[in-house]
């Protein structure tokens, strides 16, 4: 029999298997060593956790959309935004933004939970299907699934209590997020502005390195290349080529060493409104560059801001019908699959161009 252990990672409990798989990963994992981006340091960039510590209460928006708000962000899109967005379909052409998760022995895939993938209705005399049924099993936060996280996932300490965003308790028990917050609580589904952030394609690379930071002056540079303004209720998707450097050069512990936005992006994204952040990676860059905290802007988007976050999107589609195009604007649709109690939620998103 398998050993199951109890994983806590930044307010989430999860299963993660104790036997060969976790083994290879840790095994892996000791040949692969990350340090931050020496950029990080620049006075000019530099965060601390007495940055964050006094941006909780500068960038937070618990309240701003009543005691009882449970989609945080996801507000700024209205149907006015929704109506807007549609506008921008001009050739009709769909690609998907999703990646769902694979059987693969990889050390991406399957960190929290085995993916399995069976039929259900078996002759028991030749072992062959009799009908075409099957059923999986995977986790929600698997490092090849395009998840969106719900608010819950990630929590503050105050006064020995896990409170996620708006002041609400986590919650947090063998049911998942029970009360507050959970993916069933954060609407149906949305269609609104996207605008692709490309920094391989303005850099003239195919993909970032591992540990690249990607800061304000990159965003606003991409928006002066692409002739696009970030604006309040737009879904913000960055590529950093995760995927691209994957098929070439195979997989890697991207959760420790990977392209991302830096912690100095924070005020902006409070700023512009945005109201869904995608990454192909985990958003933050890896190492963070902020001694003492992994993924800063994990903790402040979710528990202070109320901005979902996306990660290992798949952008190298829309990458390429943007850059066709020379468009990098165009419409998102998603529908959020009602876990109860769930952390996270598959993101099988399309771009409409």
């Amino acid at each position: 029999m398998k050993r199951m252990r109890v994983v806590v990672v930044a307010g989430l409990l999860t299963l993660g298997l104790v036997g060969p798989l976790s083994t290879r990963l840790v095994a892996q994992g000791e040949q692969e060593r990350f340090e931050a981006h020496p950029s990080t340091q620049a006075p000019s960039v530099r965060v601390t956790l007495e940055t964050l510590e006094r941006w909780e209460s500068e960038l937070s928006n618990w309240g701003r959309w009543g005691p009882d708000d449970q989609r945080g962000t996801l507000n700024f899109i209205t149907p006015e935004k929704t109506r807007e967005a549609a506008l921008l379909v001009e050739d009709g052409v769909t690609v998907s933004l999703g990646h769902f998760v694979t059987e693969e022995d990889a050390i991406d895939s399957q960190t929290f939970a085995p993916t399995e993938h069976w039929m259900t209705s078996v002759d028991p005399n030749t072992g062959q299907p009799r009908a075409a049924l099957d059923a999986m099993s995977f986790s929600l936060h698997d490092g090849q699934l395009a998840h969106m996280d719900a608010l819950c996932h990630y929590a503050t300490q105050r006064d020995g209590e896990a409170i996620i965003f708006n002041g609400y308790p986590q919650n947090l028990n063998s049911d998942g997020c029970s009360g507050n917050l959970s993916v069933e609580d954060m609407g149906p589904g949305y269609v609104t502005r996207g605008i692709l952030v490309d920094i391989p394609l303005l850099r003239g690379v195919a993909w970032l390195e591992p540990s690249t930071p990607i800061y304000v002056s990159d965003l606003q540079e991409w928006e002066a290349f692409a002739g696009v303004t970030i604006r309040s209720g737009d879904v913000l998707l960055v590529r950093g080529g995760r995927w691209a450097r994957r098929v070439a050069e195979g997989p890697w512990l991207y959760g420790r060493g990977g392209a991302g936005l830096h912690a100095s992006v924070l005020p902006w994204l409070k700023e512009r409104g945005v109201s869904l952040l995608v990454s192909d990676a985990v958003n933050d860059v890896q190492p963070s560059g902020v001694e003492g905290i992994n993924r800063p802007v994990h903790t402040m988007t979710q528990v202070f801001i109320g901005l979902p976050l996306v990660d290992n999107g798949y952008l190298e589609d829309v990458a390429r019908e943007a850059a066709r195009r020379e468009r990098w604007e165009f419409m998102v649709s998603w529908q959020i699959t009602s876990v109860p109690n769930g952390t996270a939620s598959p993101f099988n998103a399309l771009a409409t161009f």
